[in-house]
């Protein structure tokens, strides 16, 4: 079984894509805007850019995600994506890089579970969480 986290924009599916993709050593392997796709005859001129479908990949975990019509946009309540890396020095910097520009929710520090973990809330609106995995 697979679970893979599909997560909603207001627009800024691609930007936000190909930035998971750069900053956690990713790759984009599948973005399809509605302009490109055979629903294209169905969606105004102002959609024809907006990512219909995007899969970035990493390692064997996923990411999808699509620019959602404005009438079904809603702002991520109750959920976060979570990370876990092996080291405390790349769980840094993967924090840092995602709250560039963002908002942190709880700064990135040792805690009684992890030599490090914090959380933010990235430039695009999704809520993540960042934690070391624990020493075994």
């Amino acid at each position: 079984m697979d679970l893979t986290p599909y997560l909603n924009f207001n627009g800024t599916c691609a930007a936000a894509f190909n930035f998971y993709a750069q900053i956690l050593n990713g790759e984009v392997v599948f973005m399809q805007t509605h302009g490109e796709s055979p629903a294209k005859d169905y969606v105004g001129p102002d959609w024809q850019d907006k990512v219909m479908h995007a899969c970035v990949k990493f390692g064997n975990t996923s990411l999808m995600g699509t620019d959602a019509p404005e009438s079904h946009y809603r702002k991520p309540q109750g959920i976060t994506v979570s990370i876990t890396v092996p080291s405390r020095d790349e769980a840094r910097r993967i924090f840092q890089a995602l709250a560039r520009d963002g908002r942190i929710t709880m700064p990135f520090e040792k805690t009684f579970w992890s030599e490090g973990w914090g959380a933010l809330i990235d430039r695009f609106g999704i809520p993540w969480m960042v934690n070391t995995a624990p020493a075994s």
